[in-house]
C-alpha cells in the first residue's frame, strides 16, 4: 500500500516527507479546513516541490478555480471532496491536463447501510470521470476529523476503481484492514499525525511506515 499525507502546510516538513519516499503529498484548497493551505504556503511555493504526488484538495469549489490552482501548484492529482456531480467532474476532466488524475472522496457514515445500494451506484457513476476513489468518514467539516467509519462496510461494495483509505487511520487501527475484503491502493493519514491543524508529528509517521 501506498501512502498519503494529507493537510501539509510546512515546507521543511513536505521535504522531509519526500526524503521518506511519501508516495503522495496532499494540500487542501478549502478556505474553511484549519489546514488551508494558502494561509501557509503560495502556489508557486507548491509548484517548486518536485514531487510526482502532489494532490489539491477541493470541496465544492468552481471547476476554473480547480484548473487555475492546478496549473499554478504544478499538480498532479485533483481530489474532489464534496458534493460534486458526475457533470461537473467531467467538464472539469475534459479542461484539465490530461495528465492529471481525479480522486473522487466518497463519504461514509457509521450507521449499518440502508444506503449501501445508493453509495454502490455513487461508486459506479465514477467509473467514466475518476481515475480513484477515497473513503472516508462523513462530516460537516469534509474530512480531517480523526474518525473512523466502519470499515466492515467497505465488504459490501464492489470497488472497481483503486482507492484510498481514510479517516481516523492511525497505529492503533491499523491492523484492522485485514478485515477488508479489498486492500486499499493508498492509506491517506492526516490529523491523527499532528501535533496541531497542518503541523504533522513526523516520529509518529516515520514510525508509521515501519507498520505495515
Amino acid at each position: 500500500m501506498k501512502l498519503k499525507v494529507c493537510g501539509l502546510t510546512k515546507l521543511d516538513q513536505i521535504q522531509e516527507l519526500i526524503s521518506m519516499n511519501t508516495d503522495f503529498l496532499g494540500f487542501i484548497f478549502y478556505k474553511k479546513s484549519p489546514r488551508y493551505v494558502l494561509n501557509h504556503l503560495n502556489l508557486e511555493d507548491i509548484s517548486k516541490i518536485n514531487h510526482q504526488g502532489k494532490v489539491g484538495v477541493f470541496v465544492n469549489e468552481e471547476v476554473d478555480t480547480i484548473i487555475e490552482t492546478a496549473q499554478k501548484a504544478n499538480l498532479n492529482f485533483i481530489q474532489l471532496h464534496g458534493d460534486e456531480s458526475e457533470n461537473f467532474i467531467s467538464e472539469l476532466k475534459e479542461k484539465l491536463n490530461l495528465e492529471i488524475g481525479i480522486i473522487k472522496v466518497i463519504r461514509i457514515g457509521n450507521e449499518r447501510l440502508d444506503s449501501a445500494s445508493s453509495i454502490q451506484e455513487t461508486i459506479n457513476r465514477q467509473l467514466k470521470t475518476s481515475n480513484y476513489l477515497l473513503f472516508d468518514t462523513d462530516s460537516k467539516a469534509f474530512g480531517g476529523t480523526g474518525k473512523q467509519f466502519d470499515w466492515t462496510l467497505l465488504n459490501e461494495f464492489e470497488i472497481p476503481l483503486p482507492y484510498f483509505l481514510s479517516g481516523g487511520i492511525s497505529e492503533e487501527n491499523i491492523n484492522n484492514i485485514k478485515i477488508l475484503n479489498q486492500n486499499p491502493f493508498a492509506l491517506d493519514i492526516n490529523s491523527k499525525f499532528e501535533l496541531k491543524a497542518g503541523i504533522k508529528d513526523m516520529e509518529k509517521i516515520t514510525k508509521f511506515k515501519h507498520l505495515y
